[in-house]
């Protein structure tokens, strides 16, 4: 979830955001009707106002709607927007969209239920020969020689000022991949393509590719850096290289464990995968590193094993545990069970408070969970 300051940072991109107008002003024709998917700020709505658009229809699952909404207000656009306060993957419109837009990525396109909602928008809004922004991603990735990046999977746990032998946290550092800036004197490989996400024909969310690569020199490289070009319409685009200009997503560096010294001609096969689930990314990559015929390394690693993951929460999630709700889970099952419609809020909270007067000594303390668990569950009015 994106802060005012977040939106703001996106905004003041001038390559993303100017990319997207451009894309916008060719796409839109008097009379076209727009979904803004993920509108944030609502800016890609009033443009679409500006370009012509008959009916924008500005969908945004957060608060930040509100704002949006203040923002086309002052721009003279709030008449011409419906602003939507919704999953997109909950939402019906009146009609099919003319322009579907949206920017949902993260650092790379695989990120969140992006890539669902998108087939999901792309099947119920858009209308046959309607346009799409983007049109596609192309995923790259290369090895990369990046020491001050690597810093934080080797100190303080392996050269720490206290002499500790802290390898344990190391083994989870080494397993995090995370948003970074690579420069282009970094890549120390060939790069080589991991996947391309086509918005028009896209389904499944995940991606699993092997890649063949090239040691350019020697030195020391320390991991994989991903990056992507994404076209948003013919001719119109952004990437977020290394050594071009910096955008909004930065690039995503996968660390090795330790760094490898290379040899100009080294081979490194690579297979990346990511996997979707809960809402969130499982990511896995696996490096051999080859010169000739002799194996220079070899990492199995994976974000799995970047957090402690104690045995009770294993046992849990077990599919034979025989689940019991605890002391919380009761609290919220008896507030749930007395939202049929019938009650306010407030009197809600007074039950509650009633029942578990331990829990919430005070009718406020109730209330703040009632309306909690309100929020989150409840349905619009």
């Amino acid at each position: 979830m994106y802060s005012v300051l977040g939106h703001g940072d996106m905004i003041a991109d001038d390559i993303r955001t100017g990319a997207y107008e451009q894309a916008l002003r060719a796409a839109v024709k008097p009379g076209s009707v727009v979904v803004d998917l993920g509108t944030g700020m609502g800016v890609f709505a009033i443009l679409a106002v500006r370009y012509g658009a008959r009916a924008v229809y500005a969908i945004e699952s957060s608060e930040m709607i509100e704002v949006a909404r203040a923002i086309a207000a002052a721009n003279g656009c709030a008449g011409c927007i419906e602003f939507i306060h919704a999953a997109s993957t909950g939402v019906e419109l009146p009609e099919r969209a003319d322009v579907v837009v949206c920017d949902l990525r993260g650092v790379l396109p695989y990120f969140h239920n992006h890539v669902a909602s998108i087939v999901d928008a792309r099947e119920r809004f858009l209308a046959p020969g309607g346009t799409f922004i983007p049109a596609r991603d192309t995923v790259w990735a290369a090895c990369v020689s990046a020491p001050e990046l690597h810093r934080t999977v080797t100190s303080p746990w392996l050269d720490n000022r206290f002499g500790l032998d802290m390898s344990a946290a190391h083994a989870l550092a080494a397993n995090q991949w995370r948003r970074a800036t690579v420069r282009g004197d970094q890549v120390a490989s060939t790069s080589a393509q991991v996947g391309i996400v086509d918005y028009a024909t896209v389904r499944s969310p995940n991606v699993d590719a092997t890649l063949a690569l090239e040691a350019l020199r020697q030195g020391d490289a320390h991991g994989i850096c991903a990056w992507f070009d994404s076209e948003l319409s013919p001719a119109i685009g952004f990437s977020n290289a290394p050594g071009g200009p910096a955008l909004i997503y930065g690039n995503a560096f996968f660390p090795w464990p330790q760094a490898v010294a290379l040899e100009g001609g080294d081979r490194i096969d690579l297979r990346l995968r990511a996997r979707q689930m809960h809402g969130d990314y499982l990511w896995t990559w696996e490096t051999r590193i080859r010169r000739g015929d002799k194996r220079i390394a070899d990492f199995q690693q994976s974000d799995f094993f970047s957090e402690p993951i104690p045995l009770e929460k294993l046992q849990r999630h077990s599919a034979s545990h025989v689940a019991e709700l605890g002391d919380e889970g009761r609290v919220d099952a008896a507030i749930l069970s007395l939202m049929d419609g019938s009650l306010a809020l407030g009197d809600i909270a007074r039950r509650v408070s009633d029942r578990f007067p331990t829990r919430f000594p005070r009718w406020e303390d109730a209330l703040a969970r009632v309306a909690e668990l309100s929020a989150r569950y409840g349905r619009a009015s």
